[in-house]
């Protein structure tokens, strides 16, 4: 997989930060993180405020910046069932320990991903575009518009149901889904050198991400 195919999935994660931290706080004084558009909302809250807040997180701080990403973002992320989805079919080829490990180095990607996007976080707003759902509803799409800086971004959330609690597995960008964006990357991958080719080509962007290479 060359470098340049990865380009997407990190204009994702910066569309997903502008998401969480450029929108008007007059739109989430309401929310509840009970709906799934409440909890869109709710996250963006809390980022935003924890950055103006904190100059060291406006300046970069790598380290802030992880936990912010790991205490305000990631929990509210499925990422073993966007792991599932993107890895398809392979899935099930896949051994119960390749399974653990696929998750564990996703989540990894993710995460450097979405920290790098924080330090770029500037003046971005967001539109919250109408959301209604049914009352049985377990899976829904919440949309929304961000401007950067003049620039229109698309990007929705798909989130299920599980239990009290809704979960991000799926965003889409400007008409890319995350999950399809990566299932296509990987799978080019797995047919090259199989699912442990995957896990070594993971394991290498991670360390270098993470500045341990």
């Amino acid at each position: 997989m060359k470098e340049r195919s990865l380009r997407p999935i990190f204009s994702l994660a910066y569309a997903v930060l502008c998401l969480f931290c450029g929108s008007a706080m007059a739109q989430i004084v309401a929310a509840s993180a009970g709906t799934p558009d409440g909890l869109v909302k709710t996250i963006t809250s809390e980022v935003l405020d924890t950055i103006k807040q904190d100059p060291d997180l406006r300046k970069g701080d790598i380290s802030k910046i992880s936990q912010l990403v790991d205490e305000k973002i990631l929990p509210h992320a499925d990422i073993e069932r966007t792991t599932r989805l993107v890895m398809g079919r392979h899935w099930r080829t896949a051994t119960t320990d390749q399974q653990a490990e696929l998750v564990k180095q996703f989540k990894d990607l993710l995460f450097y991903t979405y920290s790098g996007a924080v330090a770029q976080i500037r003046d971005q707003t967001v539109e919250y575009l109408p959301f209604r759902m049914k009352a049985d509803a377990t899976d829904v799409v919440v949309r929304t518009k961000v401007n950067n800086q003049g620039q229109v971004i698309q990007l929705d959330y798909r989130l299920e149901k599980k239990g009290n609690d809704w979960k991000v597995y799926d965003l889409n960008v400007g008409g890319a889904w995350l999950v399809q964006t990566y299932q296509q990357q990987f799978s080019e991958l797995i047919t090259q050198r199989g699912v442990n080719g995957l896990l070594e080509f993971l394991k290498q962007r991670n360390l270098k991400l993470g500045g341990k290479q």
